[in-house]
């Protein structure tokens, strides 16, 4: 018998990549969205481009040109791809200043320069160490820069001709006061009026009428008085193209242009790549929670910074850089792709061509007070209440100051040193104070423990008595080696003369005290978390030990029959190791009985460890698990009270302080959930998990927002009700009436947990007022122990 096989083709189907373009005719198509969204930035963008290019010293035509070279070539090339690049207020004061030194056609040079710098530190991949940089200094510098601004475009405002410095400007304030030009005056009021007054138009023509940029309606409302009034004040004049100054070669001391290059770098690359991340949290924070925009690739956005520079200095452009202002515009609008960013320079290039006659019109000083009024801007006030609230307002202040008097590159290093010289003093101030309480000495150690304190803390426990009994009270997050071996000497040779001691956290939590390492000790691989892992310390698996791990992970194996000798050798451990260490904790513990802080009530999958993922330790959490972390409605447990009945004793009781609901990825509950069906059998899993229908009803119901996870949707179904879950037993326990009435009281909360297993990671539900209502977002807990916002703030 012959067997035939087929004949092997030759024209198999080419494999694509699956995020590569697909083969064919290509067109180029731009969504709705794209469109009224560039419209939306061009009518800012185009008063701002002219406005900073005058405020500069520059030609005029130069602010166009950065514009539609940002638009179209960064936003082209640029990693961020609803950022709007362009001709930036933070850069108007190092522009202005190299114009005044050296020229506007070196200033070209230095620009294109600056691009070139861009583009090799894009090529070392270095853009996220921008971000390394601490936000009071960047917010000192942006509001040393728009303080800055203002006072030298006040002087235009009051018809006057600004100085080149700000200590000048401001001690020529009063005899331009003295001589101000009422027609100036009065244009730039009306512009100031109408910035200040259109975005708090009321009513429903209100609304409609602030669709209209603020910008823009101040500065046509401004041209259009001053045209009718025929009043005789300074106008824009864009001389032809064909005049248009173009860079030469630079011409001045090699020191001075390469400050220059490096200031224009530094500035250009931290408030663009500041930017892009901000974008992407505006984006990730919009209705439809930017599906489909991809986060911002920050060496990317560099090169793309990079090559707009280098195109806008050689084409006599200002300085480009990520503009906050149209970038916000540009996400408020809805725009969804690259497309609304290079089509908003694509208008700027008409504009440029065709509008000469209508641009001309424009009074200078409606746009110095436009410019004017985004410098004070500048200075934001939130700011200065978030660098207050992380003690940084010195650095804030000193950035500022240098950067007004000295200059942006000198008032930067300024910062920095003075944002080293406080992280130091915090590093080293320690305070260090004993008190004796109820027959106890008690030491209270604030801050952190380095070698620079170890004398200091040497002195302070050599000073208490022999044989007496210490509480150790450590307030801070940090122990170096040196503090360590201190405290672990004391505490042995305390011990070793009758005395005894606990070392306390910032809390009062004990925790355990530092103890000599002996042989008997830990073997150095171990960690916190190894009695949890099964851990074998210091022995390597046998080749049985593999097998037999092997055979637990499949399903079909048969269940593994050592485990009563594991688990004699973990209480072994136990009794050996952890025990001592425990002993006087739970000595207690079993004195005055126990008093835990809060309900916790999770799911009882074996991979949720938790006194791992809270870090508490004995005495402190009053822990309830079941399957789904499910809590019945009260009068549908049908015979099953444990649930009820720990809530009951927790509350009031115990009189715990809050109650969290503690969920997590791949839950095996939630997949039963969405996979089970009305025609299930009635087992006992089937009856328990009728709980939890009511999580899949708040899934599938359109009065409830989707739960989101740190500012982007679920991965899948599975974890979406994971999500729902969690929020759904928090309005269940509302419903208990000890609940209810702690809650009305005032004295219990509620929180929800989402615990992501694979990522290791812990997310926390947001409230959204003091009696605990939620809006279903989950924020990250970062490890320094503050959240993550999912929400631009």
């Amino acid at each position: 018998m012959t067997l035939c096989t087929p004949a092997r083709t030759t024209n198999r189907p080419r494999i694509q990549r699956p995020h590569s373009p697909p083969e064919g005719p290509r067109r180029f198509r731009v969504a709705g969205a794209d469109l009224s969204a560039s419209v939306a930035v061009f009518l800012i963008a185009l008063p701002l481009s002219l406005g900073i290019a005058l405020a500069t010293g520059a030609p005029l035509q130069a602010g166009l040109v950065a514009a539609a070279v940002g638009g179209l070539v960064a936003g082209r090339f640029g990693g961020s791809p609803l950022q709007v690049s362009g001709p930036a207020a933070g850069l108007t004061v190092v522009t202005a200043e190299l114009i005044q030194r050296y020229g506007w056609r070196t200033t070209c040079a230095i620009t294109a320069l600056a691009g070139l710098a861009q583009l090799a530190l894009s090529a070392l991949r270095v853009a996220r160490s921008a971000l390394a940089v601490s936000p009071a200094i960047v917010h000192g510098m942006l509001a040393g820069i728009g303080a800055t601004i203002a006072l030298a475009q006040l002087h235009i405002v009051l018809g006057g001709t600004p100085q080149s410095s700000a200590v000048d400007n401001v001690l020529g304030l009063p005899a331009q006061l003295a001589h101000a030009q009422p027609a100036a005056l009065v244009i730039s009021a009306l512009t100031v009026a109408a910035l200040l007054c259109w975005p708090r138009l009321p009513g429903r023509a209100g609304r409609l009428a602030r669709k209209a940029p603020a910008a823009l309606v101040a500065v046509a409302g401004a041209t259009a008085v001053a045209a009718l009034a025929g009043l005789a004040v300074p106008r824009v004049d864009l001389p032809s193209w064909s005049s248009h100054a173009l860079p030469g070669l630079p011409e001045g001391p090699v020191l001075g242009i390469a400050a220059g290059v490096l200031t224009i770098t530094l500035v250009t690359s931290v408030q663009s790549l500041l930017s892009a991340v901000a974008v992407d949290k505006l984006v990730a924070a919009r209705g439809d929670l930017g599906r489909g925009v991809p986060r911002s690739d920050l060496d990317r956005e560099l090169a793309g910074q990079g090559a707009a520079n280098v195109l806008s200095g050689a084409l006599g452009g200002l300085p480009v850089a990520g503009v906050a202002v149209r970038s916000v515009a540009n996400v408020s609008a809805g725009a969804v792709s690259r497309a609304s960013t290079m089509l908003h320079g694509l208008w700027i290039v008409l504009a440029a061509l065709l509008l000469v006659p209508v641009l001309d019109l424009i009074p200078l000083p409606a746009l110095a007070a436009l410019v004017m009024v985004v410098g004070i801007q500048m200075v934001s006030i939130t700011h200065i209440r978030t660098v207050t609230r992380h003690r940084e307002v010195v650095v804030y202040a000193v950035t500022l100051t240098g950067v007004v008097l000295v200059g942006i590159l000198e008032g930067v290093a300024l910062g920095i040193a003075v944002a080293i010289a406080v992280a130091l003093h915090r590093l080293t101030r320690t305070r260090i104070t004993r008190e004796e309480r109820d027959g106890r000495q008690l030491l209270h150690v604030r801050g952190q423990l380095t070698f620079l304190a170890v004398p200091r803390l040497s002195r302070a426990l050599h000073q208490l008595p022999r044989g007496s009994d210490v509480v150790v009270e450590l307030d801070g997050s940090f122990m170096d080696h040196a503090a360590y071996e201190a405290l672990s000497d004391w505490t042995a040779g305390h011990l070793a003369h009758g005395g005894t001691v606990e070392t306390t956290g910032p809390s009062g939590a004990r925790i355990s005290e530092p103890a000599p390492v002996t042989a008997s000790a830990s073997h150095p691989c171990c960690r916190p978390w190894t009695p949890w892992h099964n851990h074998q310390c210091g022995e390597k698996p046998t080749e049985t030990t593999e097998a037999t791990e092997a055979a637990e992970t499949s399903r079909t194996a048969e269940p593994r029959r050592t485990t009563g000798l594991h688990l004699a050798s973990g209480i072994g451990k136990f009794q050996r190791n952890t025990a001592p260490l425990v002993r006087d904790e739970l000595a207690r513990l079993a004195r005055e009985g126990q008093r835990p802080s809060q309900l916790f009530l999770t799911c009882a999958d074996s991979r949720l460890v938790t006194s791992m993922i809270t870090s508490s330790g004995p005495g402190d959490l009053f822990t309830v698990r079941n399957v789904g972390n499910l809590v019945p409605l009260p009068g549908e447990e049908s015979g099953d009270d444990s649930v009820a009945a720990a809530i009951e004793y927790a509350v009031d009781v115990l009189r715990v302080e809050s109650i969290t609901v503690c969920g997590h990825s791949g839950c095996g509950a939630m997949q039963a959930l969405l996979s089970g069906g009305p025609d299930d059998p009635p087992t006992p899993l089937r009856r328990w998990l009728r709980h939890g229908r009511p999580s899949l009803e708040r899934m599938a119901s359109r009065r409830h927002a989707w739960a989101r996870i740190s500012g982007r949707l679920p991965a899948d179904a599975v974890e979406q009700l994971c999500l729902t879950n969690v929020v759904q037993q928090l309005e269940h326990l509302r419903a208990y009436e000890p609940v209810a009435r702690r809650l009305a009281e005032g004295t219990l909360t509620l929180h929800g947990v989402y615990f992501h297993v694979g990522e290791a990671q812990a997310y926390l539900l947001s409230g959204t007022d003091e009696v605990h209502s939620y809006d279903d977002v989950f924020t990250q807990v970062m490890p320094t122990g503050h959240l993550e916002s999912a929400r631009a703030s």
